[in-house]
């Protein structure tokens, strides 16, 4: 049994959201394509057994240790599993917080992944994807990766789609958008129906960049730009990027992601929106979800 498992936990963005009817519970029904990102964006997620449960993060963003999802989720598989042991978590945040690109739910994912390399657990296991669930709408979807659409919650995966190698840039100008608010604002608004997704499944199926581009598409978009102004200005200025073939919001936001035509189109776009003052990183997509890359 190892002592230390250590996990990459990527980044995802959504290629397409459609957000649909409010649910008895509360929540939102959505349809999604969820894409992950490779290991340039994805947080670092070290666990060891221990005597009772801690999570610390560098740097901290601040969410109290019992509210982190990573500390749920090492909570409630050690009772779902009946096992006696606790866990110490050490996460190394690389993903932005709070910018629609699922940092949090990755790192519970790891963190799930990671506690059954160390009790000899299958991570595959209706329990598992069972505890994911419960902990939050995209968990589930980092114990697979890859590109994949959901509906429920965003936590029932219906289909899967073999990942395109399309180079990204993802950005941001810093300021988060209250998912809660951007909610509640897209229920007041009148809006027309989401597009249907089928242009995007073709381009996927293609592996067409700029198909994809062209299809991108997020209900949640016009909400978080008139909550942010400047989601909206990140947004514009990506999708008039050289080599970029089209730019959306992520999630409620406030990341923006552009797809670009080559691997050095992304570089420049990225290094282009660091001297705006904004943060951004060039990526790719990945076929992977959260994974181990070590074991001592």
């Amino acid at each position: 049994m190892p002592s230390q498992v250590v996990l990459a936990a990527p980044a995802k963005v959504n290629l397409y959201l459609a957000v649909h009817e409010r649910t008895s519970d509360g929540y939102h029904r959505l349809s999604t394509v969820f894409q992950a990102l490779d290991d340039r964006l994805s947080d670092v997620v070290r666990l060891s057994p221990a005597t009772g449960f801690s999570v610390s993060m560098s740097p901290d963003v601040g969410v109290p240790e019992t509210e982190n999802l990573a500390f749920r989720a090492a909570v409630s598989i050690a009772r779902e599993a009946g096992v006696a042991d606790g866990l110490e978590v050490f996460i190394e945040k690389r993903i932005p917080a709070g910018g629609g690109l699922g940092g949090a739910s990755a790192d519970a994912a790891a963190v799930l992944v990671g506690a059954c390399a160390l009790w000899g657990l299958d991570p595959s296991s209706e329990q598992v994807l069972g505890i994911a669930r419960r902990l939050g709408a995209d968990v589930a979807f980092f114990l697979a990766g890859g590109t994949a659409l959901y509906g429920g919650r965003g936590d029932v995966r219906e289909r899967d789609f073999p990942t395109p190698e399309i180079p990204l840039v993802v950005a941001t100008a810093g300021e988060p958008v209250p998912t809660g608010a951007a909610y509640a604002l897209l229920d007041r608004m009148p809006r027309p129906p989401a597009p249907r997704p089928e242009r995007l499944f073709e381009a996927l199926i293609a592996k067409d960049a700029s198909g994809i581009g062209a299809a991108l598409h997020n209900d949640l978009a016009p909400v978080a730009k008139a909550l942010v102004p400047s989601v909206a200005e990140v947004e514009s200025w990506l999708a008039h990027a050289e080599g970029v073939v089209g730019a959306s919001v992520t999630g409620s936001g406030s990341c923006v992601f552009a797809v670009c035509v080559s691997e050095a189109a992304a570089d420049a776009a990225a290094e282009a929106a660091r001297d705006r003052g904004w943060w951004a990183q060039a990526c790719s997509t990945s076929p992977h979800g959260v994974r181990i890359v070590a074991t001592e």
